[in-house]
C-alpha cells in the first residue's frame, strides 16, 4: 500500500506529467515569465468555465481578498461581517485596511455562515459581508443576496475552498451558477493543496462588474494603466506565467478531480455512518460539495486521542481550525462568545482527502477509525 497523505500532489502530477512538462517548457522557451500569453489565456479559460465576465489573476488568495476590498473602497471605520470559524485571510485583509472585522457564528451542521447570524451583526457602519464557502460547499447565497440588497451591502465570496461547485437557486427553473459568480466580487486561491492548484502561490478575483474588474486590474499593477503613471494607490500582485500554464492544464481536469473527491467522500459516508461518536459532514441541498476537506466531528473530547491513534497507524489528519478567529490575540475579541465556532474548534478533524486515494488506503483508514472506537 502506498503511504497515505493528506494530499497526494505527486501522484496527480504523474497523471498529467506530459502536459505539465510541455507547458512549463513552453514558458521557458518564450521567456515570458510575467504576464504574457499563458496568463491571458488562463484568465479567459477560467472565466469561460465559471461563466463570469472577468477573471483577474494575482499573486495569491490573500492578495485576491485585499484587491477585492480595495476595489470596494473599504476604509477605516467600515465594518465587514466575517465568520469566526474559517481561515484568517479575509479577516486580516479587512484589518490591514483599517476596517473592522465583525465576527459571527456559523451553523453547527454545515460549518457555514447563515443569514440569521449575519443579520444580527449588521450595523450602520457595515459595508460588506464575506461569504466563506468552507470545506467545499456554499453559504446560502440566495438568502444572503436578498439580505445584502435589503441593507445595501456588498458580498465578497471567499471561494478558495469550493471552486467549481454549482449553486442551485430555488426558483421554479432551478437555475444554477458557479460559486464565485453570485456575489459582487469573489476571490480564490491556487495554493498547491486546493482543488484547482498551481505549484506555488497564486490567486484570482472574479466579478461580473466591469468597473470593479477595471479597478482590481489597476490596483494589482501599482495603480497603473500606463507605465509609471499611477492613477491610484496600488500593490504588485501577479500570477506568473509558469503557474498560469500549470493551471491551464489542471483546469481541464477540475470536474474530474471534483468527481474523484466526491467518490472518496461517498465511501467515507457509507463506511463510517454507524460510528456513534463521530458526526459526518452535512451536505447542503442547494450546492454541490467539492470536498476540499472531509471534516468529521469527534464527540466526547476524544479528538486528540483519535489523532494520536491514527498517527501510530501512519494515517495523517489535520485540525481545521484549532481556535476561532475572535479569540485569536491579533483580533482581541475575548469578550465575544460564539459558542458554535468555539465548539467546532474542539471537535472538527479532517481525514485524508484527495484525488488519488485508492480503496486499499480508504479501507485501511476506515478500519483504523473503527478499531479506535470499538476498543474498550
Amino acid at each position: 500500500m502506498k503511504k497515505i497523505q493528506m494530499v497526494d500532489l505527486y501522484s496527480q502530477y504523474l497523471d498529467i506529467k506530459l502536459d505539465i512538462d510541455k507547458v512549463m517548457q513552453s514558458v521557458l522557451d518564450s521567456s515570458q515569465f510575467i504576464r504574457g500569453e499563458q496568463v491571458k489565456q488562463f484568465e479567459a479559460e477560467l472565466a469561460e468555465y465559471l461563466g463570469v465576465k472577468h477573471v483577474v489573476s494575482c499573486g495569491n488568495g490573500t492578495d485576491a481578498l485585499l484587491l477585492a476590498f480595495m476595489a470596494l473602497d473599504l476604509k477605516q471605520g467600515d465594518e465587514v461581517i466575517c465568520p469566526s470559524f474559517c481561515f484568517v485571510s479575509a479577516v486580516e485583509m479587512v484589518a490591514m485596511l483599517g476596517a473592522k472585522p465583525v465576527f459571527v457564528d456559523v451553523d453547527y451542521d454545515s460549518f457555514l455562515s447563515t443569514k440569521e447570524h449575519i443579520e444580527k451583526a449588521i450595523s450602520p457602519k457595515t459595508k460588506a459581508i464575506v461569504a466563506v464557502h468552507l470545506f467545499g460547499q456554499a453559504v446560502d447565497m440566495q438568502a444572503l443576496k436578498l439580505l445584502a440588497q435589503e441593507h445595501n451591502l456588498k458580498i465578497v465570496e471567499d471561494n478558495a475552498q469550493a471552486l467549481g461547485a454549482d449553486y442551485v437557486f430555488s426558483f421554479s427553473d432551478k437555475s444554477q451558477k458557479k460559486l464565485g459568480t453570485i456575489g459582487d466580487i469573489a476571490c480564490t486561491s491556487f495554493f498547491p493543496t486546493k482543488n484547482l492548484a498551481c505549484y506555488g502561490d497564486g490567486g484570482a478575483v472574479f466579478t461580473n462588474d466591469d468597473v470593479l474588474a477595471e479597478k482590481v486590474r489597476l490596483i494589482a499593477n501599482h495603480g497603473m494603466k500606463q507605465k509609471y503613471h499611477h492613477q491610484c494607490v496600488g500593490i504588485n500582485s501577479r500570477l506568473d506565467a509558469l503557474q498560469a500554464g500549470i493551471l491551464r492544464v489542471k483546469l481541464k481536469h477540475l470536474d474530474e478531480y471534483i468527481a474523484k473527491r466526491q467518490q472518496v467522500a461517498e465511501y467515507y459516508y457509507k463506511s463510517l455512518a454507524d460510528i456513534e461518536e463521530i458526526i459526518l459532514p452535512q451536505q447542503v441541498d442547494y450546492c454541490q460539495h467539492t470536498y476540499h476537506q472531509f471534516c468529521i466531528k469527534v464527540l466526547n473530547n476524544r479528538r486528540e486521542e483519535l489523532i494520536n491513534y491514527l498517527k501510530q497507524k501512519d494515517i495523517p489528519t489535520a485540525v481545521y481550525y484549532p481556535e476561532p478567529l475572535h479569540l485569536q490575540p491579533a483580533y482581541n475579541n475575548e469578550e465575544q462568545h460564539l459558542p458554535i465556532s468555539e465548539k467546532l474548534c474542539q471537535q472538527v478533524l479532517a481525514l485524508p482527502m484527495h484525488t488519488h486515494l485508492d480503496f486499499q488506503q480508504l479501507d485501511y483508514i476506515i478500519k483504523a477509525i473503527k478499531e479506535f472506537f470499538n476498543k474498550k
